[in-house]
């Protein structure tokens, strides 16, 4: 038989149980610290937007919305900053130009030069000779200016204002380029035959674009 005296004891005890105490401060110091982020939302919000009267005229809804924007925005600011440091940091401070002969050259020359060492199977040699070639022949469609003291950092930065997307194929043909003159990398067969591919159809582009 159902006894009240006993359940209601049984409730109290619960009540004043550790367990329920602590998920009752918890849950007190969570709201609290809710109501202080709204507060100081609601706050901004009035000084940008004079026409919001009161924190009370807020509905959650739109303060939640707001938080989960700026969140994005700080996360995706944070994701720009972060990929640029590790673009950097894996372009190194070296510079690809290590002589003024090579600046001189033009990007025949470097391109005659890749040939060469190529038929000789040195294609480390011939992957250096290339990527210098299309620095060369984005100096001379004006997209960048090959300079001795310039990384290729500098380059891809200045690429970047002018076409975003001969950037990226820039960075990626640098990371082989610096791995194979900085980091005494060998290139093997295969993977000299993609990037002498993917060069000259970027090569190709530029001079469609010219004719």
């Amino acid at each position: 038989m159902f006894n009240a005296d006993k359940a209601r004891g049984d409730l109290e005890e619960i009540l004043k149980g550790k367990e329920y105490q602590v998920y009752y401060e918890s849950k007190g110091f969570i709201a609290t610290l809710w109501d202080k982020a709204k507060e100081w939302i609601v706050t901004q919000l009035e000084k940008l937007f004079p026409a919001i009267d009161s924190a009370s005229r807020v509905s959650g809804t739109i303060l939640i919305t707001i938080i989960v924007l700026i969140v994005f925005l700080l996360v995706f600011a944070a994701f720009f900053v972060i990929r640029n440091t590790r673009r950097n940091r894996i372009l190194r401070t070296q510079k690809p130009l290590q002589s003024r002969k090579e600046l001189n050259w033009t990007s025949q020359r470097h391109l005659a030069e890749a040939d060469m060492n190529e038929s000789l199977e040195e294609y480390t040699l011939s992957t250096r000779h290339l990527f210098l070639a299309l620095l060369l022949s984005f100096h001379e469609k004006g997209l960048l200016e090959a300079r001795i003291w310039k990384t290729n950092w500098d380059y891809y930065d200045e690429l970047r204002k002018v076409d975003q997307s001969k950037a990226e194929q820039f960075f990626q043909f640098a990371q082989l380029f610096e791995g194979v003159t900085y980091g005494e990398r060998t290139v093997s067969k295969s993977e000299y035959i993609q990037f002498h591919q993917k060069v000259w159809m970027v090569l190709g582009d530029l001079r469609e674009e010219n004719s």
